[in-house]
């Protein structure tokens, strides 16, 4: 069942994504693109899933716990750190650059075009060095002092 669930939470929200446009990326960099052809249909989106989310969180957390986990797994670290903002800032100038988040990217995927599979192919070199990267500094942290 929460294989299920995933599966239809998954197209709900892959179908909002072509329908409101967020896989084109065109349509994306248009809304960054405010001196020129600036669209405001992503702030509609986000401000729409905003709404969605926040009556959605407030729903969930009436109940004692998930029904497909024994606990809510919420986060707990509050403070702002490098990794978090260096992360947040390769994110946005990905997304800014490309036109496509990883949300509106795995729809287009499947449209036939090669640019999701490239953007695809960047986002995925970039997990990779970010775990060499933290594994590197793990190892470095356990290495004896010079």
């Amino acid at each position: 069942m929460r294989f299920v669930s995933a599966l239809v939470i998954g197209l709900v929200f892959g179908l909002g994504i072509m329908l409101s446009g967020m896989a084109n990326p065109a349509k994306v960099l248009n809304f960054f693109d405010i001196a020129g052809t600036w669209d405001p249909s992503l702030a509609f989106v986000m401000g729409g899933a905003l709404v969605v989310t926040a009556i959605g969180y407030r729903l969930v957390f009436r109940s004692a716990q998930p029904m497909f986990a024994p606990r809510f797994l919420v986060p707990t670290r509050k403070d702002i750190d490098v990794k978090l903002v260096g992360g947040s800032a390769v994110f946005g100038i990905g997304w800014g650059l490309s036109g496509f988040c990883p949300g509106g990217l795995v729809p287009a995927l499947g449209i036939g075009d090669s640019a999701p599979w490239i953007a695809f192919a960047a986002i995925v070199a970039g997990m990779i060095a970010a775990r060499v990267l933290s594994s590197l500094q793990a190892r470095q942290k356990l290495a004896p002092g010079e």
